[in-house]
């Protein structure tokens, strides 16, 4: 079944649940990614997550509960984006978060 999958409102998400996505280097590179692409969705897939299917969707679902992402199910994929409030609610934290990240080695 096609849809939007739930996310807390954006005024019950808790700094402590971001920051805990945040810790994790994987979802914090993904969270980057997305700040590094264009706005609107994109497909879950076309990140780099070298786990098991399972994990992958654990980390997925960590970052929708901590509401920094929005995630919908298209049917034969997901398609996830950084939710455009997110900033408001929490003014600078991605940006100094992105800012902290050691540059990628090549």
């Amino acid at each position: 079944m096609a849809g939007d999958f739930p996310i807390p409102e954006i005024g019950e998400v808790r700094l402590d649940d971001v920051l805990s996505a945040l810790a994790d280097p994987l979802r914090r590179g993904v969270v980057l990614d997305l700040m590094g692409r264009d706005d609107g969705e994109h497909p879950c897939s076309s990140f780099t997550l070298p786990r098991a299917k399972s994990t992958r969707t654990h980390h997925w679902r960590v970052l929708r509960q901590a509401g920094i992402v929005h995630q919908r199910d298209g049917g034969n994929g997901s398609f996830v984006r950084l939710r455009p409030e997110f900033g408001a609610r929490f003014p600078g934290l991605l940006d100094a978060v992105r800012a902290a990240e050691p540059p990628a080695t090549p």
